[in-house]
């Protein structure tokens, strides 16, 4: 299998698809390699070291790791399916090496949707991912190997251990091999003491005498034998070194006293023969060789830029031809690097002889890095350059940009780099450490770099003014999500007034990337105050403009909140939000990161509160496995208040009472208080007040001001410890404000308790009329969602055995029954022919009912005619003769309940 690899590595760096990164995925490429011998009994090495489940090559520099696996992996005939990928020089970000060994995989397994690679995200579960990659080398059957080289370039402690994880836990018939220049903490010793690890070290890879003569005749070198044995000898088998000497013997006027001189270490040995190499390039080769080698990647574009001239490219082209230590890094042949020791020692030679050029290569390169997209390039250049201002400066416009690239490991290690005089004091760099330190949950010191960075905003320059103030305004709200400060922020909005105009592409997309996360943050921090209107404008907004940026990670997580958003309009739109959100997520690879959390978890409520325990206990633990301990404090209570409705709902009190408790240490741990607190609040108290511990319930009422008392839910839950203290009347006047309408609810669940709790008061005052008003009030607030949490909860289902065939709302009234008797209709199952509508549902569940025509159309507020129109497509869709075929039809379908008398 062939695949363009390094395009699309390209695209997963933020590059053009012509400009591709030094990683790649899939097979190594294969060309014809002249000059180069195959060593057959080092080949046979490897595959028999490659049975075992793990091979390590480790060996240094120049020793022919990358020329062995090569040579083994693309043997003619050979059928095995290999993911091959290289390590991107100084890769200090897992997210990124994960995905690219995951591109690997799903290339040489042939996998569907392999040619789009997933995308980044600033959110990453390591752990989740190497589950992934096991996964699919496990569903791609078959003996299967992993090749890792230039290991050693992987900079992150965090990926590190997770591949050990992936090297410990191959599936059967699955091998990895992995080239490195030296060990790494990879903890292999189990796999090394059962037998099941094979290593090749620096001694396995040195030539033999025999191959060091085949290697001179293959490059037309004719030596006498004791010369070619003396060459060896003096070599040590060293494969760069012999590679380098045979390089300078073609065409040497005196090859058997280059080889008498030929002598001292690997590095002497290279800086003779590079000398040896360049005295006989003509001076254009010479220049590009030098000038270029501070570039871990070059092409003729920007060769010719560094050089001052043109034709890089053809030169580039001709040196690899010759192998020359130039090696292409993509099958189209537009990007190079030399090799790692060739380009250490070009760089000591350029040092020598043209210092004073240095600072001003890296700052053109800068400059073509910067037009190009490459921000880390560039501002690695500026560093190197000296020019920490422009490098500072350049980190800072860009670092959100960067961490939603998943290149949040790069920002430290750029950050790391400046000098201790340009450090976590500096004005122009504490954006970037207030963006580091929020994405480590270290929130005070956040908080810190922010005042720095807000108050260099006001003096910086008027075009750049904007974008920082944009930068610091979504920090800020970032900040108060993870701290539960909300109200402390929405001053910052007007931030977001007007989308700040580029002057560039560039400038255009990184407003575009600031805006879009300033809407989010914005849009989350309203959803967890209760602003829902203002946060459903901010959240579609921000979908809308990330979906135009390509930013779909901020789309999924603007869209992960919508459905939360929605509970006051409607639980259908909840329900169609949240999986619209989930859909979205699922095809990007994120159906199990945090990012979807707040999708997973709202369905769950919803799915609860119409009676649907057994779905929504599934999205419930869904939501659970994905929402870590540190994570967002709204996040987490919500998840904490969806845990406790379900053990009340059946019964449970003491399991919702513990799960309550838990969330008020959320809320406990948050600077401002949450929208749902009072609800937590209430139903702490109220749970509190039905397991009998009264006397904890009325302290902790006694404890709330004036205004938290107030609220609606604090009133209902005020009138179940009247109940529970058998004071009926008491119960009825703490829910009097809630009754007519002037307590603060958030959302319609309180009226419907509140309606219920006065039916159980009633019931204890032994009015069975006032029961059954109250009880008919609540089934009508409750029948547009089929709302049926409450009637669980408050134990008023218990009411409505006695009012089913004199209620209005039978079929909700089935239903409820259903969900409390562990019976409730499968949503799941088969449905008609063809679906019904939600208003065709609608008319559907009177039909058991004895209400005429008329009185359906009455209890909808719709005309006869539409009823009659609703029930002739009923009929149609369902093959029913009459009505009560249809209700037959119905039950079977289980889109009504099977009824309880």
């Amino acid at each position: 299998m062939r695949v363009d690899y390094a395009a699309r590595v390209a695209q997963r760096h933020g590059s053009k698809p012509h400009l591709p990164a030094a990683a790649g995925s899939g097979r190594a490429p294969v060309r014809s390699r002249p000059g180069l011998i195959v060593r057959r009994d080092l080949v046979a090495a490897l595959d028999r070291a490659a049975e075992k489940p793990v091979t390590m090559i480790s060996a240094p520099a120049g020793s022919g790791k990358t020329s062995l696996l090569r040579a083994w992996a693309d043997r003619p005939g050979q059928d095995r399916r290999i993911a091959f990928m290289s390590v991107r020089p100084g890769q200090q970000d897992a997210q990124l090496f994960w995905l690219a060994l995951l591109d690997a995989v799903r290339a040489a397994a042939g996998t569907e949707g392999a040619a789009e690679p997933p995308p980044v995200a600033p959110g990453f579960d390591g752990g989740a991912m190497v589950d992934k990659v096991l996964s699919e080398v496990a569903a791609a059957g078959g003996h299967f190997f992993l090749v890792i080289d230039d290991l050693h370039e992987l900079g992150s402690a965090e990926a590190t251990e997770q591949l050990t994880a992936l090297l410990t836990h191959l599936p059967h018939g699955v091998h990895a091999i992995v080239a490195t220049r030296h060990d790494l903490p990879l903890r292999l010793h189990r796999l090394r003491l059962t037998g099941e690890l094979a290593e090749i070290r620096a001694a396995e890879l040195r030539f033999t005498e025999a191959e060091t003569r085949e290697l001179l005749a293959t490059c037309g070198v004719a030596l006498p034998d004791e010369v070619a044995g003396l060459l060896h000898q003096r070599a040590e088998g060293w494969a760069a070194g012999l590679r380098l000497a045979v390089l300078s013997l073609a065409g040497h006027p005196d090859p058997e006293r280059f080889v008498a001189e030929f002598s001292g270490s690997h590095r002497t040995v290279a800086e003779y023969l590079m000398a040896e190499m360049l005295e006989r390039q003509p001076a254009d080769v010479q220049r590009l060789l030098l000038r270029t080698s501070l570039l871990d990647r070059v092409n003729g574009e920007l060769a010719d830029l560094l050089t001052g001239a043109t034709g890089s490219e053809r030169i580039l082209l001709d040196l690899e031809d010759a192998n020359a230590f130039v090696v292409s890094l993509d099958p189209d042949r537009t990007w190079f690097r030399y090799h790692r020791l060739f380009a250490d020692l070009l760089r000591l030679e350029l040092r020598h002889t043209h210092p004073e050029a240095i600072p001003e290569l890296h700052r053109l390169a800068a400059r073509w890095f910067a037009e190009h997209a490459q921000t880390a390039d560039a501002v690695r250049h500026l560093q190197a350059a000296g020019d920490w201002a422009e490098a500072a400066r350049l980190l800072t416009d860009h670092t959100v940009s960067l961490t939603l690239d998943g290149q949040g490991g790069t920002v430290v290690a750029l950050l790391r780099a400046f000098p201790a005089g340009a450090g976590e004091d500096s004005p122009e760099l504490a954006l970037v450490y207030a963006n580091a330190d929020l994405h480590q949950h270290r929130l005070a010191e956040a908080q810190a770099h922010l005042e720095i960075a807000r108050s260099y905003a006001a003096t910086t320059p008027p075009d750049r003014r904007p974008r920082l103030r944009t930068a610091i305004a979504s920090l800020d709200l970032l900040l108060a999500r993870l701290r539960g400060h909300f109200d402390a922020v929405f001053e910052q909005a007007d931030a977001l007034s007007s989308p700040a105009v580029g002057r560039s592409n560039t400038e255009v997309a990184l407003a575009g990337d600031l805006r879009a996360l300033a809407l989010l943050n914005l849009g989350v921090t309203e959803a967890w105050s209760l602003r829902l209107a203002e946060s459903e404008r901010h959240l579609l907004e921000g979908a809308v403009l990330a979906r135009g940026i390509g930013r779909p990670y901020l789309e999924v997580a603007c869209r992960a909140h919508l459905g939360f958003v929605s509970g006051s309009q409607s639980f259908a739109l909840v329900r169609q939000r949240c999986e619209e959100a989930i859909a979205l997520a699922a095809r990007y690879g994120w159906d199990a990161e945090p990012v979807i959390a707040p999708a997973q978890v709202a369905l769950a409520g919803t799915l609860i509160c119409t009676g649907e325990f057994g779905q929504g206990e599934q999205w419930l633990d869904r939501s659970r496995r994905v929402t870590r301990s540190d994570g967002e404090p709204g996040v987490r209570l919500l998840v904490r208040l969806i845990s406790a409705m379900l053990p009340a709902a059946r019964g449970q009190h003491r399991e919702a009472l513990a799960e309550l408790t838990a969330a008020e240490q959320v809320q406990a741990h948050m600077v401002g208080r949450h929208g749902l607190s009072s609800r937590v609040t209430a139903w702490t108290m109220a749970t509190q007040a039905r397991l009998g511990m009264v006397d904890q319930a009325r302290t902790r009422l006694a404890a709330l001001d004036d205004r938290q008392a107030a609220a609606g839910e604090i009133r209902n839950a005020a009138a179940v410890i009247r109940l529970a203290e058998k004071d009926p009347i008491g119960a009825r006047r703490e829910l009097r404000s809630v009754l007519d309408g002037t307590a603060p609810v958030n959302s319609l669940l309180t009226p419907i308790e509140a309606h219920l709790l006065d039916a159980l008061a009633w019931r204890e005052l032994g009015d069975d009329r006032a029961v059954e008003a109250a009880v008919e009030r609540a089934l009508h607030l409750a029948e547009p969602d089929r709302m049926i949490l409450p009637f669980a909860t408050t134990g008023a289902w218990e009411l409505l055995d006695a009012l089913q065939h004199r209620t209005s709302h039978a079929a909700l009234v089935s239903d409820i029954l259903d969900a409390v008797h562990g019976d409730a209709p499968d949503r799941s199952a088969a449905g008609p022919i063809e679906k019904l509508s939600p208003s065709e549902l609608r008319v559907l569940r009177y039909l058991p009912t004895n209400l005429t025509r008329p009185e359906i159309a009455a209890e909808l507020s719709v005309s006869p005619n539409t009823v009659n129109t609703h029930i002739r497509r009923i009929y149609a869709k369902l093959g029913a003769r009459d009505r009560s075929s249809a209700v037959q039809r119905g039950r079977e379908l289980r889109l009504l309940s099977n009824g309880r008398t």
